[in-house]
């Protein structure tokens, strides 16, 4: 069966089966074409990289000779986690930047992940633009058109270098704590990276888990705790303070504490706002469907908090309107407008880390004082997804409700978010509440009112 999902914000397939030579060089000349039309003095130049995956190597030659057939200069990142292709774009001035990685779905799966010149993933404008010129393509090929060139380029140890120069990061603390941690690198770049940052933080005995860099995944590539059973083990076997666990493109950041047991990815931004908030006052951006922890931990602070719809382009976008000096999302998504404005697993461990170090307590004591909370997350098939929501908005209009990305519904004892999917006719319903046994009774009781509308 063919599998090929195209979209504003890139395209992402099976290899092979959706995914294939065709769809690359549409999508490579169209965004090729993006940043030729820009209208900025940057260099022709474009930053390519891409995450362990078995099929990244051809469909980077693929689209590295697409560009450059373009007039375009490629600049080759090799194997790097997202963040740091997000941030080789800024460091070289590139017009834009394309990620190879279907983040969090199998290994058989890649992706497209396109960015602007700004290192942001493209805004719904920018992305329907590249999207337009991939469905009807024109003949890109000019007489006087020299190909471009194309050089290596490595950027982690820039990229953690970046991280360093904050003023949050102290070394010389971190290694007096002594710790050990556990890195499950899931057998793609994180592997890589995540190491890396945590000697340069100064951490002396680092355990790494499924580093192979193969690209075949150990475990199903989402950092959920049913995929990690072994790692949340390993962490217990071996005393570790703490362990860290990223997505195959390191974007998403899970934490196991020094009990081994899984932190909800909710609290990686939580954690790394409280971190903030000690020393900088300002606003945080989070999605719609993100953990109202993030709200209780900012009251305490007197911190303002703004919902976007979800997507990181939309946190982003809030976040400039807002200044806000943080944002994140509930996937594990840290975001720092110092470093760059897009989630990045490297500089969420390196908060978490320097926060643990400052308080001097185990992050199974610290997550205690942390607002608890549970998201039950559900999916209902419906015919019309779009008229399914507004009946279910027009039910609920006693309520406090947005309607800014779907239904989103702010109870006393919880919230109640429903959205439909942009690719597969269903409507998706998180609830949250402060136990499982609320969280997965409000949804359900919220399903019922989506399911009468099928």
């Amino acid at each position: 069966m063919r599998m090929l999902i195209e979209s504003i914000s890139g395209v992402r397939g099976i290899y092979g089966a959706g995914l294939d030579a065709l769809v690359l060089v549409r999508y490579s000349l169209a965004f090729g074409q993006f940043c030729l039309n820009q209208s900025n003095d940057l260099p022709r130049r474009v930053v390519v990289g891409r995450d362990a995956r078995v099929s990244g190597e051809v469909c980077m030659q693929l689209v590295a000779s697409t560009l450059r057939s373009l007039g375009i200069e490629v600049i080759d990142a090799g194997l790097a986690p997202t963040p740091t292709v997000a941030m080789a774009v800024l460091f070289e001035k590139a017009r834009g930047g394309i990620v190879l990685s279907a983040s969090h779905n199998p290994e058989e799966w890649n992706a497209l992940k396109l960015l602007n010149h700004k290192s942001e993933f493209l805004s719904p404008k920018e992305g329907a633009a590249v999207m337009n010129m991939a469905r009807h393509p024109e003949p890109p090929m000019h007489q006087d058109v020299v190909p471009g060139a194309a050089r290596a380029g490595e950027y982690l140890d820039r990229h953690v270098d970046a991280i360093l120069d904050l003023p949050y990061c102290q070394p010389d603390a971190i290694t007096s704590m002594g710790y050990t941690v556990v890195v499950d690198g899931i057998n793609s770049v994180g592997a890589l990276a995540i190491p890396r940052l945590l000697e340069r933080l100064g951490v002396g005995n680092i355990k790494l888990i499924n580093g192979d860099v193969t690209g075949r995944f150990a475990h199903p590539a989402e950092p959920l705790p049913e995929h990690l059973h072994g790692t949340m083990e390993y962490v217990r076997e071996t005393g570790a303070d703490l362990g860290l666990v990223v997505d195959p493109d390191a974007d998403r950041l899970a934490l196991i504490d020094d009990r081994g047991d899984y932190v909800s990815e909710e609290l990686t931004q939580v954690i790394a706002a409280d971190f903030l908030w000690r020393r900088r006052s300002g606003p945080y951006v989070t999605n719609l469907s993100s953990s109202r922890a993030i709200d209780d931990v900012a009251a305490r602070y007197g911190m303002p908090v703004y919902r976007s719809a979800v997507g990181e382009i939309n946190v982003v976008k809030m976040m400039q309107q807002h200044d806000a000096i943080l944002g994140g999302e509930g996937n594990g998504g840290v975001i720092l407008p110092e470093l760059h404005y897009g989630r990045d697993a490297l500089i969420g461990a390196a908060m978490v880390l320097q926060h643990l170090t400052e308080l001097g307590i185990p992050l199974s004591e610290y997550r205690r004082s942390l607002p608890q909370y549970v998201i039950s997350k559900n999916k209902v098939q419906v015919a019309h997804p779009d008229d399914a929501l507004a009946r279910f908005a027009a039910m609920h209009g006693d309520k406090e409700i947005s309607t800014v990305d779907g239904v989103k519904i702010s109870l006393p004892e919880g919230w109640v978010h429903a959205r439909k999917s942009n690719t597969e006719p269903i409507v998706r319903i998180y609830a949250e509440a402060s136990s499982e046994r609320e969280a997965h009774i409000l949804a359900r009781q919220y399903m019922d009112d989506i399911r009468s509308d099928k």
